[in-house]
């Protein structure tokens, strides 16, 4: 049986499906693109809709699922970055992402110090990257330390 990817692909058309309908209940603007404001989700959902289709029509073989302790790993993983989304606003972007890379850094390979070392030198990189490489506004600390 190739169940999961079946299920995966009906579970994104119920999504796209969804997708589309939210889409029609967006209100055109007065200033419109070529594309428009429904034109380009209607367009993501039919692609969404379609890449669907070859799933359940041409699913790969069953996959092997990790066991429990892999779950727990991902579970922990999933944990550490919503509280970095969490935090990202009050504590600014470095202490966070510092924090959470060195918490996944430490699951991949368990030496603290090299994890510590990974969060920040990850942090204090990526800052550099999004606010002088892409211009986003990002506070690199709380306001409170900032002032």
């Amino acid at each position: 049986m190739r169940r999961s990817d079946r299920i995966f692909g009906a579970i994104m058309i119920a999504v796209a499906v969804f997708y589309i309908w939210t889409a029609s209940l967006t209100p055109v603007g007065f200033l419109s693109d070529p594309v428009g404001s429904k034109t380009f989700p209607y367009i993501v959902g039919a692609i969404s809709i379609l890449c669907s289709l070859f799933f359940i029509f041409r699913p790969d073989p069953d996959p092997k699922w990790p066991g429990l302790a892999a779950a727990a790993k991902i579970a922990f993983a999933i944990i550490v970055l919503f509280g970095f989304a969490m935090t990202l606003e009050p504590l600014g972007f470095i202490i966070p992402a510092a924090v959470a890379s060195a918490l996944i850094s430490y699951q991949i390979s368990p030496r603290p110090l090299n994890a510590a070392a990974a969060g920040i030198g990850l942090s204090v990189v990526l800052f550099a990257i999004f606010r002088y490489g892409l211009g986003l506004g990002l506070a690199p600390f709380s306001r409170a330390l900032t002032g």
